[in-house]
């Protein structure tokens, strides 16, 4: 077939446009934020055969997916579901249906009612059947935690009817004139017990509140009170023969009701004073399920509860596991203060003030910070079933009293820090008096004086164990012996963190938990594990053969049993490993003898998370991901031979420009070496020259592979938006030099940067930094030292320690000292012990030298940075009539939480930095800028002509 010159020049121009058809991505826009997804609530059945996780956009309407381990292609999706779990037979997956985001927001637009506002509903998925049932108007559902197959449905209020017009004109005088009945008004709605299958119903009106025992064998339900009537009451229903018993009535409340865990018993807590009373004095109530014998065994009056003292409404009512004590909270009974009492004054008569005393344990913000806790601090009390004799646990010298999840011996750990308590504004790592309580008598064994770290007891209760951060060791009490053993004394490696570099003592890397039967711990040094038996700590056994620290590995166990107490040394040892150098990952099987070293069964440049097996069975599922690729979801079963994805997140992602991120390794000026992260748009061109920001905050090196979502700005650059809007972002790590935060900045920060542009794609006369708290101190600090940056962006930045220092973190109500003598400034002394120090690593005292254009944005509800820092060091910048703008959002804490102010600032730090490294036209509100009498009528995002 011959080709004419046409055709070959067709041929060209289809291949052409076929070409630049592929090559036809968009940069990210901020109007793509709204639609990017992520995965949640990912969940699988005991057996192993069905999973489901929920989808949600970051604003918009989401959807649950639920589908089969053996044919993932064959799914269930139910629009605008969320809150969804299996049921315990395994057979049926519950959950909610919440409204349309659209009509919702129509609705508010026309200001309507909240009563006439669509509620939730319920979806029933029956797995097998592939059955989907649909239920309207739900305030919330339950379902038993470990077995059976029942659910309890909470129903909204019914909407009012609207009055019924005459259909005719030949209404009766009498049907005119007669009334309905008016219905009695109650905070209780429709409650529906049935089977998942529908065979089995039972419906109850005015029900307040409910619950399931664990196995699913009852359910209790309060009724609530209709009108003025006294007529509220506790039933007890039997699910294994519908015998439904009245437990109470009458009574002004029922509270924290609890099963124990073989249902023996239920618990509760009642009153019958009224609402409005300042205390109310409750009685705690236990009921045999099987008779219903209902029982009052503790109140104000009963012998062994603290002196003056009553049952609180605040305590957390648990069963031992034998279900042969019960635990209860008690309140001390505060004398009324005539003062407050005295009726014959005003409001407005009334003083209100706060006194700061020298010798208070806490300072008075931190006080009114804590004082609905302390309001609803209950001490922890006991009864034994068996004698009904009632134990006082905690008492006001030794507040604290510390339950196991699941409560199998007759003793725990008591603590105070009370003696240290006063030294926490600038020692946050003060010691506390640690005790070993006894259930029986509630008498108090000392384990140990100003002990620092915080113990548990071992599975079996044979030690008490820690990590003492003072002597960088883990140690263990032998509740047999009261001896103390120093676990890791005798091991040569090391079990602080090796990287630490604040002035405050180094934590710890963790432990994998205890052999059966107490026979060795495993514990974690920065690579390795390590077993270590109690009675011989120097015979500890690296199980990984020093493996890890050979190849910079870091080994893990993973726990893949949730409710596992001890480790079965016959099992698998299956470890996580992440390898520090090249920051690789994956999972490696290991044994429990330290025989051998580690098996790789998978490893590759990629971020694994979220392993999680079936309880029964050997199928699991975890997420994977780079910086490319979104963490889809995965099935395997603990070979990891054949990983099959069963996701596919924002498939939107392959229209846009994205790009690719490359680690670096560098030199500090000092010779260290330091990693760090370059992030290149998609289609770089080595030939070509970028502007470029830089990021900073502590090391982020390790995320190499962390997907990175396209999001509205809480406080800093979103890094997909900017190259993928053909930017490079350098994200470098940085080690400090105590007492140096702002040099050691400079140290690691500059030649790292040095090293990016000395690669020739860098347009070195246009880039930028930009940082958010710590990292916002370091820009200002930055700035001040060099002028190689066209512009900076600095959120909620420390300008001057000196008055920092002595300010309050009023998230907290805590001092600021403690976060300059021992964490993140570094300092590592006092303002008078270290004056020189706090000047010369504060950026305001050398605002002269910067010329540097600055975005400022502190929000006035700063918790954690006083809001002046960022007025201190706008008020600098513009005496020295340096250009500035300083963002303030009203309302807005630390970082943005609303979304509309998120969005707004990614607008806005978009726009800052295109002006001053692109060179695009400024935007009015840097231009004019945006006077008081326009806010709220304009945002200025238009640009200048």
């Amino acid at each position: 077939m011959k080709i004419t010159r046409f055709g070959v020049l067709l041929i060209v121009l289809l291949l052409g446009s076929q070409s630049l058809f592929a090559q036809q991505k968009r940069p990210l826009a901020h109007t793509d934020y709204d639609g990017w997804e992520r995965m949640a609530s990912e969940k699988i059945t005991k057996n192993g055969k069905w999973l489901g996780y929920q989808i949600s956009p970051q604003d918009g309407d989401g959807r649950i997916e639920i589908f089969s381990f053996k044919d993932p292609n064959k799914r269930q999706i139910i629009s605008r579901g969320s809150s969804f779990v299996f049921s315990a037979d395994d057979a049926f997956a519950v959950g909610k249906i919440v409204p349309e985001k659209d009509s919702v927001y129509v609705l508010k637009l026309k200001k309507t009612k909240k009563d006439d506002m669509p509620a939730d509903s319920l979806f029933i998925y029956n797995m097998a059947a592939g059955k989907l049932e649909k239920l309207p108007r739900v305030k919330s559902f339950a379902t038993p935690e470990k077995a059976g197959s029942w659910i309890a449905i909470h129903f909204e209020k019914e909407k009012k009817e609207k009055e019924k017009k005459a259909k005719d004109n030949e209404t009766t005088e009498a049907d005119s004139t007669a009334k309905a009945d008016k219905p009695k008004k109650t905070d209780g709605t429709k409650l529906s017990v049935r089977k998942l299958d529908g065979s089995v119903s039972y419906d109850f009106d005015r029900v307040k509140s409910y619950g399931f025992s664990k196995n699913g064998e009852f359910l209790h339900y309060v009724l609530a009170e209709e009108d003025t009537l006294d007529n509220a009451a506790i039933y007890l229903l039997n699910l294994g023969n519908g015998e439904n018993k009245l437990l109470s009535e009458g009574m002004t409340s029922y509270s924290d009701m609890t099963f124990s865990p073989k249902a023996k018993y239920l618990a509760y807590l009642t009153t019958d004073d009224s609402t409005k009373s300042k205390k109310m004095y409750h009685s705690l109530i236990l009921v045999q399920t099987l008779n219903g014998n209902v029982k009052e065994v503790a109140n104000k009056e009963s012998d062994g509860i603290l002196a003056n003292g009553r049952i609180s409404e605040n305590g957390n009512i648990t069963f031992s596991e034998n279900e042969e004590r019960l635990f209860f909270g008690v309140v001390p009974e505060y004398v009324d203060y005539s003062y407050e009492s005295d009726t014959t004054l005003l409001d407005d008569e009334r003083v209100s003030l706060d006194i700061w005393g020298w010798q208070d344990s806490e300072i008075q913000p931190m006080q009114l910070k804590n004082k609905g806790r302390e309001e609803r601090f209950s001490y922890l009390a006991t009864i034994d079933l068996k004698t009904d004799k009632i134990t006082q646990l905690a008492d006001l010298d030794v507040k604290n009293v510390s339950l196991e999840s699941k409560i199998e011996r007759d003793f725990g750990i008591a603590w105070t820090d009370a003696p240290y308590r006063i030294n926490y504004s600038w020692d946050i790592q003060t010691g506390r008096d640690l005790y070993l309580v006894d259930f029986k008598d509630g008498s108090k064994t000392l384990i140990e004086k100003d002990a620092s770290g915080f113990p548990s007891i071992s599975p079996e209760g044979k030690y008490v164990y820690w990590y003492d951060g003072r002597d960088s060791s883990w140690v263990a009490y032998d509740v047999a012996t009261k001896a103390k053993i120093n676990l890791t004394k005798s091991v040569s490696e090391v079990f602080y963190e090796e990287l630490h570099d604040s002035p405050s003592l180094p934590g710890s890397y963790g432990n994998a938990g205890w052999l059966e039967g107490d026979q060795a711990f495993l514990v974690y040094d920065r690579f390795d594990i390590w077993k270590i038996d109690p009675k011989n700590p120097a015979g500890a056994v690296n199980l990984t053969q020093g493996a890890g620290r050979k190849s910079n590995t870091v080994f893990r166990r993973q726990d893949l049993d949730r409710e596992e107490r001890s480790i079965d040394p016959k099992g698998q040892l299956l470890l996580s490993a992440f390898n520090e150098k090249n920051k690789d990952s994956g999972f490696f099987t290991g044994s429990f003898d330290g025989k051998s070293t580690p098996k790789q069964l998978i490893m590759s440049a990629n971020r694994y998370s979220g392993l999680t097996k079936a309880k029964e069975s050997s199928e699991v599922f975890l997420t994977k991901s780079t910086y490319q690729e979104n963490p889809d979801l995965y099935l395997s079963d603990l070979s990891f031979k054949n990983l099959k994805k069963v996701s596919n997140l924002n498939p939107q992602q392959a229209n846009v420009n994205w790009g690719s991120v490359e680690l670096v390794d560098y030199l500090t000026n000092d010779g260290e070496p330091l990693q760090g992260l370059l992030f290149k748009p998609e289609n770089f061109d080595a030939s070509k020259k970028y502007p470029m920001m830089v990021y900073f905050y502590e090391r982020n090196s390790d995320g190499l592979h962390n997907y990175r979502a396209p999001a509205p700005s809480a406080s800093t650059i979103n890094i997909p938006y900017f190259i993928s809007n053909d930017y490079l972002v350098f994200v470098p790590d940085i080690k400090y030099d105590l007492g140096l935060p702002g040099p050691s900045a400079y140290n690691c920060i500059i030649p790292g940067v040095q090293s990016i542009v000395a690669r020739g794609f860098v347009d070195a006369d246009n880039m930028a930094i930009q940082g958010q708290s710590w990292g916002g101190y370091q820009v200002a600090y930055l700035i001040t030292q060099t002028n190689m940056f066209k512009a900076a962006g600095a959120g909620a930045p420390v300008v001057n320690m000196t008055s920092a220092y002595g300010g309050i973190r009023w998230g907290t109500g805590m001092s600021r000292m403690f976060q300059y003598e021992q964490t993140q400034s570094r300092i590592g002394g006092t303002l008078w012990e270290k004056p020189v120090y706090y000047i010369e690593n504060s950026p305001l005292f050398f605002m002269d030298r910067v010329k540097t254009p600055v975005l400022i944005m502190h929000n006035d509800e700063d918790g954690s940075v006083p809001w002046y820092q960022g007025i201190e060091m706008f008020m600098a910048l513009k005496r020295l009539n340096q250009p500035a703008w300083l963002l303030q959002y009203n309302g807005e804490d630390h970082n943005l939480v609303q979304r509309k102010n998120r969005k707004d600032l990614s607008v806005r730090l978009s726009q800052f930095f295109d002006h001053y490294l692109k060179g695009a036209p400024a935007p009015l509100w840097m231009s004019e800028g945006l006077p008081a009498v326009e806010k709220g009528k304009t945002l200025k995002y238009e640009l200048e002509k």
